[in-house]
């Protein structure tokens, strides 16, 4: 028999290391392609790639009867009609069945145990997810379905005759973010409706032809938009955009499979998660390095390893939970460890994990447990630290394990324990491959000994870094702010040499009294500004503050909660810390290493901590102190309130500054010498993607980091990375810039509003549809640029000298004073033209006045008839809502307006203005100005009286307003009143699931007048939602 050498091995990954784009290989079309052209010549691609095209399929009885075909030939077997009907009504498409649940069998569920009439039971599959190969794929499109609009969907892709992925075209040159708003709109119109098959959508992709990209189907409202969409790309994550690139790669059948049904996690908070491109390229190479070092017996080297760099925020947790996951699932592998270099780092993953998966992992609390752990005979993840590890090696001289084939991924793991734990694991474990993740690998140009990340784990499998992630929109770029305000402290701040600023005159320097109260004042004057809650504290961020040392955070503490004593807005203050044991660091820029036993600490700084701890539990009411498992708790707990704004400011010497993640952040203060690892893993605290609103991470650093800054970003990037990763200067927002990435000309703030001053003097002059378009075009660039500047001191500086009274030395002296300028800033301020608060009030109204004109024009597609395309047009509404006046704020205006006697007419119509200028408060117009016009507005005697006289006005209104709904509609009392207290909670009302469909009267889902009163009822419920929510919940 003969012998061969292998010559080369497939490794069959779906995200592929190289590919050459179709126009490179082909002649580019010049001929224009419609619509329609670009979906037929998609639909050809697929039927190239395998797909069957069925045209005739275009109705939910077709789709349903096609359905039964698929899934009689997947499982071998045949229903007879009676027998289908009951596995339709008893689990397929099940009455009351929501996306979740349909969800649910696509990832745990697909098995059902089916009863056939004659008594036998079956296992029917919905798919093979063992076999990807078996399972059919099909193409569909022009699938009418009604829900409360009947709809028209361009292109569908069944498998098995399930509909999974939906596809939504546009033509070249039409901005892709139409495309996601209209699959928004289906959604919401009719994917939903009852009983639908379309309610098992995993994936929908958009494209406008020239730029492709997927999402994930989810309910997650904060999820679902435009910035979770995702480009496909190579193993060098070079994004493939085009179709025709996108068809061949993304739509290959082995590729889609593999991603609805293994590269995806269906939580238990039942959020769906589609894997990223670069997370399915280190899972991939992960799995084939540990099958290819066992089959050549290269465990227990460097080659049987490897590392992945993926840049802090990019979404770790998920890739190693699923590489881990699918490790265990390799018949030759017996253990997988997850092990982490913190025990705070070792809680949260275990929570991680058991939200992607309950049923997947084993935490433990002590060595101890981890040695149970290791002993139990099942193929769970064993999630564990470092240090836990490294005791049982010590203790443990023989345990069957160390004979056995484990996996060990290491995250984050550069630490001073790390050297030990490695000696001990390569003596004691025999059949070992082990991976590390990293956001920041150390390189020779940071170690501070011997070792390297390559050196121990082997060569870069993976790597996508901090560009990949700022091109792609996953992460923020920074803006990082040198404050240089205290003159006298200049030489301290800018001083770079550790030495130097660890001798004790210098930390002196640094703590001296009047240093730390002009920092204090700075940020309490500046806090609203940085974190947008100058409209009112629902809404913004929250911010953290990184200090050198325990003395630091007492210093900061104590003085920032004495300056604001007696303010009307006080800010929540927390701060946390605990013992750092001086340990040997092996990277330069290391954060020290705080434990969980603050016991350890001396006097001082655990009295203080006590101290901290006390008002922290005062302000919510718990009962935490500085005793290990108690201290544990309290930092959960802090964790949990900053995660969810509850915390305005929290200050920190080291925990929080790694691994800790809070969208919600998005501002670090620094008064700490922070360098390469160290800095990055700090400044990315603050740029997690959250809204449009946020638009950067914002640094304000009190020591001159700029230097250390551009250092730490070149090692993690690349050459051209610090114009890529931090953000451009006042000067280029406010006079225009060219973009680096697109190459296109941007226009500055300046030009901007000359452009608004000069065509749109007076807003009743807008009138014609063109106009509309125009203005709606101009103010959203309006209000991306002034989103931005916002953040920038100069800014808040130049809004400040509106009002300022230039004829009064004293005020100028006195506003130079307060904001550090000089007499050559002002002058620049005066050549600059602001548009006035009313003007910009006015401008906001017209800009909701035509988003709600056009609206209405598509439900009546009036639109059709339209000369004008507004498809690529974007109505910038989280920035309105971002800038937007809390109800409370509307009742104080009213209050202060009055009492400097404006009379009733003048008030009303000055109200009037502000609620129209604002998307959440239009709705709550006729109650307001009702308000005004029933009360003695002089009865009140200040502004708590107003705000408790309204809201009792409003809950009045409230429940007779919901009575004559009810009434009116003749709707089930007992149901309505549920669906509309729930709708009022979670301010908006939805169709999905039963609850809508009880309150509606009896009739027969087949009377033509079921489907119009439907819609009637929803309709009047949103606006009724609209009107009162907030007002209160109690019918």
């Amino acid at each position: 028999m003969a012998y061969y050498n292998t010559i080369a091995e497939s490794n069959n990954f779906i995200v592929l290391d190289d590919y050459t784009k179709y126009n490179e290989l082909h002649e580019p079309s010049v001929t224009y392609q419609s619509e329609a052209s670009l979906e037929q010549e998609f639909i050809q691609d697929l039927v190239h790639q395998g797909y069957e095209y069925c045209p005739d399929i275009s109705t939910p009885e077709a789709l349903l009867a096609n359905a039964r075909i698929q899934i009689q030939e997947l499982n071998e077997m045949a229903f007879s009609d009676n027998e289908w009907l009951r596995f339709v009504e008893e689990y397929l498409d099940k009455p009351g069945d929501t996306l979740v649940d349909k969800t649910r069998k696509i990832h745990d569920n697909y098995i059902y145990d089916f009863v056939f009439d004659d008594g036998h039971i079956k296992n029917i599959y919905l798919a093979d997810k063992q076999n990807i190969a078996r399972n059919k794929v099909q193409v569909i499109n022009q699938f009418e379905q009604v829900g409360t609009q009947a709809n028209r969907y361009d292109v569908t892709i069944l498998v098995n005759g399930l509909p999974l992925v939906q596809v939504e075209l546009k033509k070249r040159g039409v901005a892709i973010r139409e495309a996601f708003n209209q699959v928004h709109r289906y959604s919401k119109e009719s994917f939903n409706s009852d009983n639908s098959l379309f309610k098992y959508i995993q994936i929908f992709v958009i494209s406008n032809g020239t730029d492709s990209r997927y999402f994930a189907n989810t309910v997650e409202r904060n999820k679902n938009s435009f910035d979770f969409t995702m480009n496909w790309a190579n193993a060098k994550n070079k994004l493939i955009k085009d179709l025709k690139d996108f068809t061949e790669t993304f739509f290959q059948k082995n590729t889609l499979l593999n991603i609805i049904f293994t590269y995806s996690v269906f939580d238990v908070n039942n959020t769906l998660l589609i894997m990223r491109p670069y997370q399915i390229a280190a899972t991939e190479r992960m799995l084939w390095k540990i099958r290819s070092a066992y089959q050549a017996k290269k465990w227990s080297t460097t080659e049987g390893g490897g590392y992945v760099w993926h840049t802090t925020g990019s979404g770790k947790t998920l890739t190693s939970f699923k590489a881990a996951r699918l490790a265990t699932q390799l018949d030759f592998i017996d253990k997988v460890f997850f092990v982490v270099d913190r025990k705070d780092l070792d809680y949260q993953t275990m929570k991680e994990y058991q939200r992607f998966s309950p049923d997947s992992v084993n935490g433990s609390e002590s060595t101890a447990g981890l040695k149970r752990n290791i002993e139990k005979e099942d193929n769970k993840i064993i999630v564990t630290t470092i240090q836990k590890l490294n005791n049982l090696m010590k203790s443990e001289g023989n345990l069957p394990v160390y004979q056995k084939q484990v996996v060990f991924i290491f995250d984050e793991c550069h630490r001073s324990q790390f050297g030990e734990a490695q000696k001990q694991l390569k003596k004691k474990f025999k059949k070992y491959y082990q991976f590390g993740f990293t956001g920041t690998p150390i390189f020779p140009e940071n170690a501070l000994g011997a070792d390297t990340t390559a050196s121990v784990f082997g060569r870069e499998l993976h790597s996508y870094v901090i560009t990949d992630a700022i091109r792609d929109e996953k992460v923020l770029k920074f803006k990082v702010d040198y404050n240089d305000v205290r003159p006298r402290f200049k030489e301290i701040e800018t001083e770079k040499d550790e030495l130097k600023l660890s001798a004790a005159e210098n930390k002196q320097a640094l703590l001296h009294p009047a240093r730390i109260n002009e920092i204090s004042e700075y940020i309490l004057q500046n806090f609203r500004i940085k974190t947008h809650r100058n409209q009112g504290d629902s809404k913004g961020f929250n911010a953290m503050f990184a200090v050198s040392s325990v003395d630091a955070a007492k210093c900061y503490y104590e003085k920032l909660n004495s300056l604001q004593k007696g303010s009307e807005k006080q800010l929540k203050i927390a701060t946390i810390f605990s013992f750092a044991a001086n340990e040997e660091q092996s990277a330069i820029g290391d954060i020290a290493d705080e434990n969980f036993e603050p016991s350890a600490m001396e006097l001082s700084a655990k009295e203080f901590l006590t101290k901290a701890i006390i008002d922290y539990n005062a302000m919510f009411g718990t009962n935490y102190s500085v005793d290990s498992k108690e201290f544990q708790n309290y930092y959960r707990d802090l964790a949990k309130r900053v995660k969810n704004k509850e915390i305005d400011l929290v200050i920190v010497v080291g925990m929080f500054l790694t691994g800790f993640d809070a969208p919600t952040l998005n501002t670090l203060f620094v008064d700490k010498n922070l360098r390469y690892h160290g800095l990055i893993q700090a400044f990315s605290r603050t740029n997690r993607i959250y809204n449009s609103t946020k638009t950067f991470g914002n640094i304000v650093t009190f020591r001159d980091l700029e230097q250390h800054t551009i250092d730490a970003i070149k090692l993690f990037g690349d050459e051209k990375t610090a114009n890529f990763v931090l953000e451009k200067s006042y000067k280029e927002y406010l006079e225009g810039f060219k973009d680096i990435v697109s190459g296109e000309a941007r226009k500055g703030y300046i030009e901007i509003v000359k452009e608004l001053n000069d065509k749109f003097p007076d807003t009743d002059d807008i009138a014609t549809e063109q106009d509309k378009k125009e203005f709606v075009k101009l103010f959203g660039e309006y209000l991306r640029v002034e989103n931005i500047l916002q953040n920038y001191d100069e800014f808040t500086a130049l809004k400040a000298f509106q009002t300022v009274d230039t004829d009064n030395p004293e005020a100028v002296d006195a506003f130079k004073k307060e904001y550090f300028v000089t007499d050559d800033d002002i002058a620049k301020m005066q050549k600059l033209e602001m548009p006035s608060d009313r003007i910009i009030q006015d401008y906001k109204s017209t800009y909701n006045d035509i988003r709600d004109w056009l609206r209405h024009e598509r439900e009546g597609k009036k639109s059709e008839k339209s000369k004008i395309d507004w498809d690529d047009v974007i109505f910038e509404i989280d920035l309105l809502k971002s800038q937007e006046i809390d109800l409370d704020y509307i009742l104080e205006l009213i209050f202060d307006k009055n009492k400097k006697k404006l009379d009733k007419t003048s008030l009303i119509e000055e109200i009037r203005r502000v609620i129209r200028s604002s998307v959440g408060n239009r709705a709550k117009e006729s109650l307001i100005i009702n308000f005004i016009n029933q009360s003695d507005l002089d009865l009140y005697v200040d502004r708590t009286d107003i705000i408790k006289a309204f809201y009792e006005y409003a809950q009045a209104e409230l429940k007779k307003e919901a009575v004559a709904l009810i009434a009116g509609e003749n709707l089930n009392e007992k149901e309505a009143l549920h669906y509309i207290g729930l709708s009022l909670k979670r301010k908006f009302a939805t169709e999905n699931g039963t609850d809508f469909n009880d309150i509606l009267p009896k009739m027969s889902p087949l009377n033509p007048q079921y489907l119009t009163k439907k819609q009637t009822v929803f309709q009047k419920i949103v606006a009724f939602i609209e009107k009162f929510k907030g007002i209160g919940e109690q019918l």
